[in-house]
C-alpha cells in the first residue's frame, strides 16, 4: 500500500581486512521507513516513531504554511506536507510574476527538483504519492487556478495516475506519457503554468530537455528522478541540463554500524517559504533519542564526505570502527535503483 512506500532500503558492507579482530559492517540506506505495523525483517527497519494510522487516508493531508528548514519528516503525512510546502512556496513568485516582454536580458526558467525516498515504485504507488502531493498543492496566484501538467515516463504510470485523479474530481491536473510527444501535442503542453516530470528515467533526458526548451519561460520540476546523483557527471551534454535543476527538498537516511557503536543519520535539504538563498545540506545523527546537526555542507555531499562525518563521531566511541572508513561501496539513489 501507498501508506508504507517510505521503506528502508540496505546496503552491507563488510570488511575483509584480516588485521581486524572483529567484522565490521556498513550499512547505507537511503528510503525511509514509516511502517504501520511493528514488525522487522532482515531488509527492512524501522527507523522513525511509528505514527501512521493502519489505513492510508483518502484525502491528501493539509498544508501548513510554517515549515522548518532543518527538521527531517517523522512520517510519511510529514515527508508529504514538507515536500507540499516546500514546491508550493517555491512555486508561486514565479507563476505570480508577469512575463518580461521586450527585455534584451533572457529570463532564467525556474528549474526546481524534488526527492522523496521511495521503494514501492508500482504505478498505483506513485500515482497516489503524485496525488497526495499535487492533488490540492494550494499554490497562491492571482487570476485563474493554476494547471499542472505531469509527465510520466510509460503509458501505465501515466493510466494509472488518470483513474487515480479521476476518483477524487481533480481537474487542475493533467497527464501525459513523455513518449508520446509529438508536435501535434504542443498545444497540452502550452496550455500547464508547470511542468512535472515524474520519475523519469536517464534515457527519456534527451525529450525532457526539448520540453523544457518549449515550456520557456514556465518552471519545470523533476520529481524523483531514477538516476543516482553520483551518475549525473556522465550524462555528457545533458549533465548541465540536469545540473541546472535546484534541488529544494530531498532527504536521505543513512547509518553506519561498527562492532560496539553505530549512528542512524539523515542527509536533508529544505528550501523555506520559497526563497532560495543557498540553503545548505545538513547532516543531522541521532543522539539519546532526537536528531541533532552535526555538520552542513553549500553544496550537495558526496556519500565520502557523507561516511567521513559519521566514521568521524562513531571513532570516538569505538577505535574499531576507524578500518570502516576505508571501505566503499555502492549507494542507491532515493528511489532504491543502483
Amino acid at each position: 500500500m501507498a501508506s508504507n512506500f517510505l521503506k528502508i532500503h540496505l546496503q552491507t558492507f563488510r570488511s575483509t581486512n584480516p588485521s581486524t579482530p572483529f567484522p565490521v559492517a556498513k550499512i547505507l540506506f537511503q528510503s525511509l521507513s514509516f511502517p504501520t505495523k511493528h514488525h522487522q525483517h532482515q531488509s527492512h527497519v524501522s527507523f522513525f516513531p511509528q505514527q501512521l494510522p493502519s489505513k492510508r487516508k483518502i484525502s491528501p493531508p493539509p498544508l501548513q504554511s510554517s515549515l522548518s528548514s532543518s527538521t527531517p519528516p517523522t512520517s510519511r503525512e510529514d515527508a508529504i506536507l514538507q515536500a507540499k510546502t516546500c514546491l508550493s512556496t517555491t512555486l508561486e513568485k514565479p507563476l505570480n510574476n508577469p512575463k518580461l516582454t521586450g527585455k534584451l536580458k533572457k529570463q532564467k526558467q525556474p528549474k526546481f527538483r524534488i526527492e522523496i525516498p521511495v521503494i514501492d515504485d508500482s504505478p498505483a504507488s506513485l500515482s497516489q504519492l503524485a496525488f497526495d502531493v499535487f492533488g490540492n498543492i494550494p499554490i497562491k496566484r492571482k487570476g485563474s487556478p493554476v494547471k499542472i501538467l505531469i509527465l510520466w515516463p510509460n503509458p501505465t504510470l501515466t493510466e494509472a495516475a488518470i483513474k487515480t485523479f479521476e476518483l477524487h474530481s481533480t481537474n487542475h491536473v493533467e497527464h501525459m506519457d513523455i513518449s508520446s510527444i509529438t508536435n501535434d501535442t504542443n498545444r497540452i503542453l502550452n496550455s500547464c503554468d508547470v511542468a512535472i516530470f515524474l520519475a523519469p528515467e536517464t534515457s527519456q533526458l534527451a525529450v525532457m530537455k526539448t520540453v523544457t526548451e518549449t515550456l520557456y519561460p514556465k518552471p519545470i520540476v523533476i520529481f524523483n528522478p531514477k538516476w543516482a546523483f553520483e551518475d549525473e557527471s556522465s550524462f555528457g551534454g545533458l549533465s548541465g541540463f540536469v545540473g541546472s535543476f535546484e534541488v529544494i527538498y530531498s532527504f536521505m537516511g543513512l547509518e553506519v554500524r561498527g562492532v560496539l557503536s553505530k549512528r542512524k543519520g539523515v542527509v536533508f535539504k529544505c528550501v523555506r517559504d520559497g526563497v532560495l538563498s543557498g540553503e545548505k545540506w545538513t547532516v543531522l545523527v541521532e543522539e539519546e533519542g532526537e536528531l541533532k546537526v552535526v555538520s552542513s555542507f553549500k553544496a550537495r555531499p558526496a556519500i565520502g564526505e557523507v561516511e567521513n562525518v559519521l566514521y568521524n563521531l562513531m571513532a570516538i566511541n569505538s577505535p574499531i570502527t576507524k578500518s570502516a572508513k576505508f571501505l566503499r561501496g555502492l549507494v542507491s539513489n532515493v528511489t532504491g535503483k543502483k
